[in-house]
């Protein structure tokens, strides 16, 4: 079962841990690469700032972004600021999702996201938790996959199986972790199944496009190449 407020404590959590952590950076360290192709940090925590503010759109029934292109720009005009420009920017972005999010809402809704997307309004704090994590990890200071929560690894792989169930590029896959769960997606191609095997943290890398699979174990086949998130 969604719980949209408890996932509201965990977004107000992962907020704080990353603003704690880019409040030890200085101008040069928020323009080093992150593990993003093209982007630095600045384009991350721009990127972010904005999310914060189109998933508020989201629970307020407006369009997401006002486009793609205008997206693409936000995030590349933003990139460049100074850092305290940027922690401030995410700060009170973050607090506007906050603000929204409180206001009295049916959580049951079905709400339109980026191209065409929809959803229950109840999962709008995990999508925006989901942005967070990752995309600390991205920001590639030493936080890792194997860092986060362990709850919410385990929710993000369901999130993850769950899109490519039925996917007609993906075989059908089981996922099993070290601990025994586990996890079936794909089955659209038509091609053998196949099984993997590894950690949590190495099962949600391979499906979050953030690792090669590499560490993986397969059977039945070799790893599916899966589709762009």
């Amino acid at each position: 079962m969604i719980d949209h407020a408890h996932d509201l404590g965990a977004v107000r959590e992962a907020t704080d841990r990353l603003l704690g952590e880019a409040g030890k950076w200085d101008n040069a360290a928020l323009a080093e690469p992150s593990r993003l192709p093209g982007w630095s940090r600045g384009h991350v925590l721009a990127h972010l700032s904005r999310n914060a503010d189109a998933l508020g759109n989201v629970l307020r029934g407006l369009p997401m972004y006002a486009s793609s292109e205008t997206r693409d720009a936000d995030i590349a005009s933003g990139a460049p600021r100074p850092l305290a420009e940027q922690l401030a920017d995410f700060e009170e972005s973050a607090g506007r999702f906050d603000a929204v999010a409180a206001e009295p809402a049916d959580w049951s809704r079905t709400v339109t996201l980026r191209n065409g997307v929809t959803d229950s309004a109840s999962r709008v704090p995990f999508r925006r938790l989901i942005e967070l994590e990752i995309h600390h990890v991205d920001l590639d200071v030493g936080y890792e996959l194997e860092d986060l929560p362990e709850g919410f690894t385990e929710r993000e792989i369901v999130f993850l199986t769950d899109r490519f169930t039925g996917h007609p590029e993906v075989p059908a896959t089981t996922l099993t972790d070290e601990g025994g769960r586990t996890w079936t997606t794909g089955g659209g191609s038509g091609g053998a199944p196949v099984s993997v095997r590894g950690t949590a943290a190495g099962l949600l890398g391979w499906l979050a496009g953030r690792r090669d699979g590499s560490a993986l174990t397969v059977t039945g086949g070799g790893l599916p190449a899966l589709p762009p998130l």
